[in-house]
Formats: C-alpha cells, sequence, structure tokens
C-alpha cells in the first residue's frame, strides 16, 4: 500500500497592519481650508492642490476611513486617523487611497528594516537618535500609562532599553524643541523607567520571532554592536551564534563601565533577554585561537558579522611608559570588572578627558585610593566627557587640572615615582573642530604619584585577522578599522559584514547599535537575495526649525535624576542614580510636545 505524503506545514505569516506616520493633525499649520463639502483626500489634492505648510502631512479628510473594508479606521479628535489593529486585516486598501503615503503596512519585525526617510514625519529627537527610536510615540505611551506598549517601540529599534537608560550621551536632547521653551524633556530617563518597569517586574515582554529562515549567521563580538545584530537577525528568523574571546557577554559594557554606572545585574538581565529569543553564545572563544572564518564556512554559517570592538588602549609615546604604576584605563577597569582590586596606591593620576577617564578616577576614589587627579591638556569646555560625569567627579573629590599635559613619566628602580607636566594654551583648532593644546615654556612641574591611567583613546585590534586565511583579505584602514561600505556595513568579502568600534574607532553604545541594525538588514538580504542593495534612509539631518511661541507652552521644570549622597556612593560600587517614580515619569512625559517635522504643541 503507498505511503500519503505528509502535508506540508502552513508557513507561519507575518501578521501587518496600518501604521500611521503622521502625528501632527489638526496642529499642522494650514495654508489655505479646503471648501465645505470636500470629504476625500484625493479630490481636494487633485482639485485645491495640499493645503498644509508641511507637505508630508495628513490632510485628515477620511478618504482611509471610506476605503477600509473592515471598518478599522476613523478619524479621531486630533484629525489623525485612529488604526484598529485588532480589526486591521493589513489589506493596503487605506495605503493606496493615501495620496500623502501617510499611511503604510508594518509587521512586529518591519522596523528594523526601515531606516529614518526623508519623506517621513521625524521629529528633531528622533532625527538626532543612532538608533532612530521613535521617542515622541514611546513619550507618549508613557503618559497613556501604558508602559508595556512604550517599551516595545523602543526595542523596535534596540534590545538594551536598560544599558542606554544608564550611559547613553543622549544625542536626541541636544535637539529636543522644549529647549526653545526651558529645558531638554528627559527622553534618556524616560526610556530607563520603562525598561526598569519590565526588570523590576520580571516579567519579560513577549517578542515577535519571524519563522525560522534556514539560514546562519555567526556573530563575532559579543558587546552592543554584536548583540544587537544578533538580536535583530534571530527576530528576522534566522539562526544566529554569537562568538565571545572574553569569559562573559557584554563588551565593554561589562569590562568598561563601572557598576556604579552599569551594574552587572542590570547587564545580566538585559542579554538573557536577547539569548532567550533563540540565540546560542559561546563565551572564552576568540576569533585566530579556537577558530577561523574558514572553522566557520566549514560548518555552513553563510554570513558572518564582525564586531570585536576596539579595546587596545592608545599611549603617549614619551619617557617613562613602561615603568610599573603605568597602566591604561582599560586595563585597569577590566581588571575591576573581574573582581581584582589592582593595587595602585593612596595618589593616583589619570590622564585624559572623557568617560573613560571619569571611570577610572572615579573607580580609584572607590577603591579608597585618598588623591585622585585628573590631567587634561585642554579646558574644560573641550572636555569629551558627559557634563555629569566631570560635575559627578567633582562632587566626588575628584581634582582637575587643566591645560596641562604629561611630559614624561620618571621612575626609580623601574617603579614610577613621578610625573613631569607642562602648562598649555590652546592655539588654532585641529581636524576636529577643538583648539589644539600649545605647550607654555618655563611652566614644567612635578607631582609626586604612585600610579598612572592613560585614558587617551582606544583603537581596534585587527591583528588576528592577519593570521586568518580569509580575515587576511579584509581591508583595514591606517586607523586600523575594518573598511565597510558606509550604506551597508558590507566589507570587501561578500559574505562578511562588521559594524561598531572596529569600524567607526571608539564611538558611543548608541552608535555601536545603530550600525548594529544597518548591517543586520543587509545580512538579510544577503542571506534572502544573494545581493545586498542600501536602503531609502535620511543620510543627514534636515528639518525645519520654528521658532515655538512661548505664551503657548507652560513652563515646567524637568525632573532630575535621583541619586545616592556622594557620603555614600564613594564606598561601594552600587548604582549611583535610582530611576524615576511612576509619578516622576508621568509628569517628564507631559513636557513633550508630541513634535512631527513641523508640527509641535497643542
Amino acid at each position: 500500500m503507498p505511503t500519503q505524503a505528509k502535508p506540508k506545514k502552513k508557513k507561519k505569516k507575518v501578521p501587518r497592519h496600518a501604521f500611521v506616520k503622521c502625528r501632527g493633525g489638526k496642529r499642522a499649520p494650514r495654508a489655505f481650508f479646503y471648501p465645505d463639502g470636500v470629504k476625500d483626500c484625493k479630490e481636494a489634492v487633485e482639485k485645491y492642490g495640499i493645503n498644509l505648510l508641511c507637505k508630508i502631512g495628513c490632510l485628515g479628510l477620511g478618504s482611509c476611513v471610506q476605503a477600509c473594508p473592515q471598518e478599522a479606521i476613523t478619524i479621531g479628535e486630533q484629525g489623525l486617523p485612529i488604526i484598529d489593529i485588532e480589526n486591521c486585516i493589513g489589506c493596503g486598501k487605506c495605503v493606496k487611497a493615501c495620496p500623502q503615503n501617510v499611511l503604510e503596512l508594518v509587521s512586529p519585525i518591519s522596523p528594523i528594516l526601515r531606516f529614518n526617510r526623508t519623506d517621513d514625519c521625524l521629529a528633531p529627537c528622533q532625527q538626532a537618535c543612532p538608533a532612530q527610536i521613535d521617542i515622541p510615540r514611546f513619550v507618549q505611551k508613557i503618559k497613556q500609562r501604558r508602559h508595556q506598549e512604550a517599551l516595545l517601540i523602543i526595542k523596535e529599534h534596540t534590545p538594551m532599553p536598560l544599558t542606554l537608560g544608564r550611559v547613553c550621551p543622549r544625542p536626541c536632547e541636544e535637539r529636543c524643541r522644549r529647549r526653545q521653551v526651558d529645558e531638554a524633556v528627559a527622553i534618556n530617563f524616560l526610556k530607563r523607567f520603562v525598561a526598569d518597569y519590565e526588570w523590576r517586574n520580571g516579567q519579560r515582554l513577549s517578542l515577535f520571532v519571524a519563522p525560522d529562515s534556514g539560514h546562519k549567521v555567526a556573530v563575532i563580538g559579543g558587546g552592543p554592536g554584536g548583540l544587537a545584530c544578533a538580536y535583530f537577525l534571530r527576530r528576522l528568523g534566522h539562526q544566529v551564534t554569537i562568538f565571545e574571546a572574553m569569559p562573559k557577554l557584554g563588551g565593554m559594557l561589562r569590562y568598561g563601565i563601572p557598576d556604579y554606572r552599569l551594574s552587572q545585574e542590570v547587564l545580566d538581565w538585559e542579554i538573557e533577554g536577547i539569548l532567550r529569543l533563540g540565540i546560542e553564545a559561546h563565551t572564552s572563544t576568540a576569533l585566530g585561537k579556537e577558530f577561523t572564518l574558514q572553522d566557520l564556512r566549514d560548518k555552513g554559517y553563510e554570513a558572518v558579522f564582525i564586531a570585536t570592538g576596539a579595546w587596545n588602549a592608545r599611549d603617549l609615546k614619551i619617557e617613562g611608559e613602561g615603568l610599573e604604576g603605568v597602566i591604561s584605563g582599560v586595563e585597569f577597569l577590566r581588571e575591576v570588572a573581574e573582581g581584582k582590586r589592582p593595587e595602585i596606591g593612596p595618589r593616583v593620576m589619570v590622564v585624559g578627558g572623557g568617560n573613560v577617564a571619569m571611570d577610572a578616577a572615579r573607580t580609584a576614589i572607590r577603591l579608597g585610593v585618598k588623591e585622585v587627579c585628573i590631567i587634561y591638556r585642554r579646558s574644560r569646555a573641550e572636555m569629551p566627557a558627559l557634563s555629569e560625569e566631570i560635575e559627578a567627579a567633582e562632587a566626588e573629590g575628584i581634582r582637575f587640572f587643566f591645560l596641562a599635559n604629561p611630559l614624561r613619566f620618571i621612575g626609580k628602580d623601574g617603579v614610577l615615582k613621578e610625573v613631569e607636566y607642562i602648562k598649555t594654551e590652546l592655539g588654532e583648532p585641529d581636524a576636529s573642530g577643538r583648539r589644539c593644546p600649545v605647550p607654555v615654556p618655563g611652566t614644567e612641574t612635578r607631582m609626586s604619584v604612585d600610579t598612572v591611567i592613560l585614558a587617551i583613546g582606544q583603537c581596534p585590534e585587527t591583528d588576528f585577522f592577519k593570521n586568518d586565511p580569509i580575515g587576511k583579505e579584509l581591508e583595514i584602514s591606517r586607523r586600523g578599522t575594518l573598511i565597510v561600505n558606509p550604506e551597508t556595513y558590507q566589507t570587501n568579502i561578500p559574505y562578511i559584514f562588521a559594524a561598531g568600534d572596529v569600524v567607526l574607532g571608539p564611538k558611543r553604545v548608541v552608535d555601536a547599535i545603530g550600525t548594529a541594525r544597518l548591517a543586520a538588514r543587509s545580512i538579510h538580504l544577503y542571506l534572502k537575495k544573494g545581493k545586498v542593495t542600501p536602503p531609502e534612509r535620511m543620510l543627514k539631518t534636515f528639518l525645519p526649525e520654528p521658532v515655538i511661541d512661548k505664551n503657548k507652552v507652560p513652563l515646567k521644570p524637568r525632573h532630575q535624576m535621583p541619586e545616592r549622597p556622594v557620603s555614600e556612593r564613594i564606598k561601594d560600587f552600587q548604582e549611583v542614580e535610582l530611576g524615576f517614580t511612576e509619578e516622576m515619569a508621568l509628569e517628564e512625559a507631559e513636557r513633550c510636545l508630541n513634535c512631527g517635522l513641523a508640527c509641535y504643541g497643542d
């Protein structure tokens, strides 16, 4: 008797629904008003033209409502379509009916593949965010006490809101229109609030993962870039394995950021949530030692993503750097993160002006060092560290020597004893736009120290590629970074992609995550179509900057982040910042103007 063929399993469909891109509605300025009786957007545009000053906004006449066969769309009080997601079947008829292109079909994974475009309604904050998080939308959800929905919006573009809520330098807030009234909305603290809300409740949000694609991807590096790329690829349905050289995942988040800013407990929770999506990870497994790129190909990995970071510390190239007692900031912070307590003596000097310098100095204080100073060759105004970090260091008793630069390190029997430094003054700007420090002759000074911690920059480690039969073919820049196509993050070897610090040099965590998403999109296309095309996206910020009428926006002070008292926090490594209460978060969310491209306020 012939055997019957097994029925084929129906492929799981990715759900879709209509999404409204415009947030202007009745708030959008009108050049003129349509005559009474005009109830169709297409007719209005054909007969009279677009009556909005913002040419990409919603007209609000309801062509989409008429086109919907499910009665899943209504026009709300703000003059914008409201989508009933439960009834929407994703047929796309409303999208075709809209002459303004303010409606599109989306799925739980479509934001991964979509990047900001010039025909989008983009608030200034969203344009400034390297991860392109839809900030106004998640803030509005907080206002409505829909915290889980707010977190889902954030997780469209980053898997690490707990981390970013603690360490992001907040470029979004620098562009916040609220600054024209009083102070920027505390966007990052609000992001942390909804992430903390999930973490403290101990109930993880359920995230949609696309059906298994059958494709395998290897991710080399388990820092923020590698974790983010793995997250996005897994949600797109691919099998992903992370290979990490260190004993634990996290990269510089774990081994470079002290616990008082980002606790191991928080980081572990966040990483566990990423791996729970079905991502495999191998730690203490280094490229060039435990495996090669060819090994990955032999095991069936069709694409490789490299995010090995920037772990090599730069040096000053001055006399005495080889003395015992002169160490790098990266090395120092890593030892402390590993549970070691380096013997650095009672007098410590940190050289540098970035966040690593602040972290090293503040860590030294917590190790019981009596005298800690930071020496920086430019003025305070030029320091790249966050102003909050500088102020926190000052509050904790750290001294600053501005406009000063080490000349040499002086030792005895191979051990550091003194630092000779010279005063500087600011000359002409360099390539970075900052004024160059110029030594002032005759101002040489010596200081007795036990340890010098160099925190003057990092660069990627790429030597392990030279010993790899495939890796040695990768193109590397003079700066030691991997060369990629800046539109796709594809290397000169088609199946190898890279992003984060190994491409950019040492940058912000949010930059690593943003570039990792772009690389994940490219890998997805490579696996599905065999070739990669750049996304349609906004490459430069574009934004009309209307002046806000302050009389229409009531003044509301920005909530400050609660912190532990200085006298307590310098004794341990517990987190300094305590997070917003729900009341604080709701009041802060109310300060948001819910900006569109040209719309703001009510």
